[in-house]
C-alpha cells in the first residue's frame, strides 16, 4: 500500500480536524452530563385553587425553587373541585412523578389515591393542609397553625385595648375556616385560647351566642358565604347594638365581612368598622389595612414554606430523612405526621412596610 505523505499544510488541516472532533465530543459529553444533572425526576404539585392569590404564589414559589434545584415539575390546580384534584393526583402517579406535594381541598378524601401512590413507591408531602385518615402521607410542611390563631386574636385584643385596661363589654362575632380543612380547627382553637378568658369574664360578648366550629365554620373559605352569614348576624342581633370586633381566619372572609358591615352603614366616623383580623396578607386586604378598614392579617411567607418543601423533596430523593421540628402535634387520625413548622407574623398598619415591603414580599407600588 502506498504511504500517504502530507506536507506542512496537510498536517495542519489534519490537526485541525482532530481538534474539531475532540471539541465536539467534549461538548456532547458536557451536554449529556448537564442534562443528566438537571433531570432528577418530576415532582407533582397539587394545589387547591387559583381563586386565592396565596395559592398562586405557593405554586409559583415551589416550581421556581424545585426547577432551580434540577427537578421537573407538574403543577396542577383543581379549582376547589375534589374529584378534579383526585384525578390530577392519580395522573401524577400514573405518569411516574417521584414525589407529590399536595395542598388538599378536603384532607379526608385522598386515602384511596394515596394508597396507589404508596404502592407505586411515591413519597407524599402534605403542603400547609394536613392530609387526614391515611398512613400514606410521609411529611407535613406548614406554619404553626395554632399560633396563627393566637396572633389573630391577639391583634383584636390589642385593637380593643384590653391589655391597657379597657373593660368593655365589647361585642365580638366569631368566624372559622372551612370545616373540611384541618388547619381551620387549629386557627380557631388558637384564637379561642386567647379570647375565651375575656368571654368568660364578660369583657367580650358574643351576642349571637354562636361559638364552635360547627356554628362558625365557613365552607371552602368562601367570602360570599361569610358575607351572607354576617348579614344575618347584623339583622338578627345588632339592630340596637354595634359590633366591636370580628375574628376572621382568612383575608377573603374578611373582605366579605367588611362588605356586609359597610352595607348597613359601618365605616363612617359615627359608626367605625370593628377590629377585623385576617390571614395570608393578600394584596386587597393589605390595601384595606392601609386604608384603615381591615385591622390585621397574618403573614405566612410562602417563599420560606417552598424552601422547606424543596429541602424535604431533596432529602426524600436522596434516600435521607427530611428535617422536621415537630413530631407530636399533627395526628391525622391514623398516624402522627412528622412536620416542619414555620413562624407566622402578625401584620397591621403599623408594621406592614417593614414586614412586607422591606422584606421583599411585595413592591410598594403593588400596595397603592
Amino acid at each position: 500500500m502506498q504511504q500517504l505523505k502530507f506536507g506542512n499544510q496537510g498536517r495542519f488541516h489534519v490537526n485541525k480536524i482532530v481538534k474539531l472532533f475532540a471539541s465536539v465530543a467534549l461538548g456532547a459529553a458536557v451536554l449529556s452530563s448537564s442534562a443528566f444533572a438537571a433531570d432528577k425526576g418530576t415532582v407533582g404539585i397539587a394545589m387547591p385553587t387559583k381563586s386565592s392569590a396565596r395559592w398562586i404564589d405557593d405554586g409559583n414559589n415551589i416550581v421556581k425553587q424545585l426547577e432551580a434545584a434540577g427537578y421537573k415539575t407538574d403543577l396542577q390546580y383543581a379549582d376547589d373541585d375534589i374529584p378534579n384534584q383526585l384525578s390530577q393526583i392519580e395522573n401524577m402517579v400514573t405518569k411516574g412523578d417521584k414525589v407529590l406535594v399536595i395542598a388538599s381541598i378536603d384532607g379526608t378524601t385522598l386515602s384511596d389515591v394515596l394508597k396507589q401512590a404508596h404502592d407505586a413507591g411515591v413519597k407524599v408531602i402534605a403542603y400547609d393542609r394536613l392530609i387526614r385518615d391515611t398512613p400514606n402521607v410521609d411529611y407535613y410542611a406548614t406554619f404553626d397553625n395554632f399560633q396563627v390563631g393566637v396572633l389573630q386574636a391577639g391583634t383584636l385584643v390589642d385593637g380593643l385595648g384590653l391589655k391597657d385596661g379597657k373593660k368593655g363589654p365589647f361585642n365580638i362575632e366569631l368566624f372559622g375556616g372551612s370545616p373540611d380543612d384541618n388547619n381551620a380547627f387549629f386557627f380557631y382553637n388558637g384564637a379561642m385560647s386567647v379570647l375565651q378568658p375575656y368571654i368568660d369574664s364578660g369583657v367580650l360578648v358574643v351576642k349571637s351566642g354562636q361559638t364552635g366550629m360547627d356554628k362558625v365554620g365557613t365552607l371552602r373559605w368562601d367570602g360570599a358565604v361569610a358575607q351572607a352569614r354576617m348579614d344575618n348576624l347584623l339583622s338578627a342581633y345588632y339592630t340596637d347594638a354595634k359590633v366591636n370586633a370580628v375574628l376572621s381566619p382568612y383575608d377573603g372572609i374578611s373582605i366579605g365581612i367588611i362588605s356586609s358591615l359597610k352595607g348597613v352603614g359601618y365605616g363612617t366616623k359615627d359608626l367605625p368598622l370593628p377590629y377585623i383580623s385576617g390571614q395570608d396578607a393578600e394584596v386587597p386586604s393589605v390595601k384595606s389595612i392601609i386604608a384603615g378598614e381591615q385591622y390585621s392579617t397574618i403573614f405566612k411567607d410562602t417563599r420560606d414554606l417552598a424552601k422547606v418543601t424543596v429541602n424535604m423533596v431533596n432529602a426524600l430523593m436522596e434516600g435521607k430523612t427530611p428535617e422536621v421540628n415537630d413530631t407530636k402535634t399533627y395526628d391525622n387520625g391514623v398516624k402522627v405526621v412528622p412536620a416542619y413548622l414555620l413562624k407566622p407574623v402578625a401584620v397591621t398598619k403599623a408594621n406592614y412596610e417593614k414586614v412586607l415591603v422591606e422584606g421583599g414580599y411585595y413592591k410598594a407600588d403593588q400596595l397603592k
